[in-house]
């Protein structure tokens, strides 16, 4: 994704001060499951009862109005609908939601459009009308193609519900993205790297390979399974990269490889500190202005966040962040991309000057986590594999 960068105008020791405000997404949480699995931490909430899907709609399109004032005028380049588990809404609901948005947001014809699924046979006799309702990215969370190992998680569908989805979506959609996970109980690097090489099977456009790890918060932190020690899980890190690699994908992000030309463009803005709103139970938003940048979030709980949004109330709840945490802010999502970035996009994203960040940037290069110039900085190999010692390094220090 290119980036256009303008110079830097002033800054003080308080205060941000931005030249150009950066490209704007568009989140949309859907916060229900059938089940929750074992290892999420993502605000989910099992169903006991049929979705609420009218009133749900109804607070959401709520939500963004009362939303506006703070992205006025803005171009929306992106929508992701996440979850949870989104594809339990109905495509006409789907299409309600992106109907309200386009009536509201100036959103660009391009727009990438991504909805996240879950395998499933009645979920995926749907996905012609997600389509038909605007989507024209699917992202399919199947994590294994192994009956154990989705066993082993806690999945609720099997290995034949996933292989169907997926020839599914290949058969609807031109953009498909197969979320998969690897050092998963007491899995063997045999069958952590069978599962990849199914999957790349299926040519889908995007391949994101997450690495399971234990969430505070989750029942698999409470209650941890036997996992592949740190030296098998790096060899199924390493095995997976080369065959993904060798089948044409590239690895533009620490989980991320797409074909040529299929990066995912929301998570781009992402991981160039790009803006974004958020809508619906448990969202995050952060959205830049002039002379500050803010974070906020949604009430987690459903109902808390329906009732609010359906009176006109807010939603969230917001601060500034602050221009001292500002460059780990950025690096914590900079520095995920294999191929770096442009030392002026820091310059632009946070309304700092990069003296701000050049004492650390020397440090982490003389420890050889980092490769740079005098335009561009990227994480070395050896920064990708101690990336949370890196990204620690810009934390700012103790008041």
């Amino acid at each position: 994704m290119s980036v256009a960068l303008k110079p830097l105008i002033g800054v003080d020791s308080d205060r941000v001060q931005l030249s150009a405000l950066p490209p704007l997404s568009l989140y949309i949480h859907v916060p229900w499951c059938v089940r929750k699995c074992p290892y999420c931490d993502f605000n989910s909430h099992e169903l006991r009862q049929k979705i609420p899907e009218r009133e749900y709609v109804a607070a959401l399109i709520a939500d963004l109005e009362h939303a506006l004032p703070q992205v006025w005028g803005r171009s929306v380049y992106s929508v992701f609908f996440g979850g949870g588990t989104p594809s339990l809404l109905s495509a006409a609901a789907v299409e309600d939601i992106l109907s309200a948005v386009r009536a509201r947001l100036r959103l660009v014809a391009d727009a990438e459009i991504t909805l996240e699924a879950n395998p499933g046979t009645v979920e995926a006799q749907k996905f012609l009308g997600f389509r038909s309702a605007g989507v024209n990215r699917l992202s399919v969370g199947v994590q294994s193609l192994n009956p154990r190992y989705l066993k082993a998680i806690g999945r609720i569908h099997n290995e034949v519900e996933a292989r169907r989805a997926i020839e599914i979506a290949r058969c609807t959609f031109d953009r498909v993205n197969l979320d998969l996970m690897y050092a998963l109980p007491e899995q063997s690097l045999d069958h952590a790297t069978a599962d990849m090489d199914a999957a790349i099977a299926y040519r889908p456009t995007h391949i994101s390979a997450y690495h399971l790890t234990l969430e505070p918060n989750t029942l698999f932190h409470r209650y941890p399974p036997p996992l592949p020690d740190d030296d098998l899980s790096s060899a199924m890190q390493d095995a997976i990269e080369d065959r993904l690699v060798a089948a044409g994908y590239e690895n533009y992000e620490v989980s991320a490889f797409a074909q040529p030309g299929q990066r995912c463009a929301h998570n781009l803005n992402y991981w160039h500190f790009g803006d974004y709103l958020g809508i619906g139970a448990g969202a995050h938003s952060k959205l830049s202005f002039a002379d500050r940048i803010v974070r906020a979030l949604c009430y987690k709980q459903p109902q808390q966040y329906m009732h609010e949004a359906l009176a006109g109330a807010p939603t969230q709840e917001a601060h500034e962040v602050s221009a001292r945490d500002l460059p780990f802010e950025f690096m914590l999502n900079a520095l995920r991309l294999n191929e770096g970035f442009p030392l002026q996009l820091f310059e632009e994203r946070t309304g700092l000057p990069r003296v701000t960040i050049l004492a650390t940037l020397d440090r982490v290069e003389r420890e050889g986590l980092i490769e740079r110039d005098h335009i561009r900085v990227r994480t070395s190999a050896r920064g990708r594999r101690f990336l949370n010692d890196l990204l620690q390094r810009f934390l700012p220090d103790p008041a």
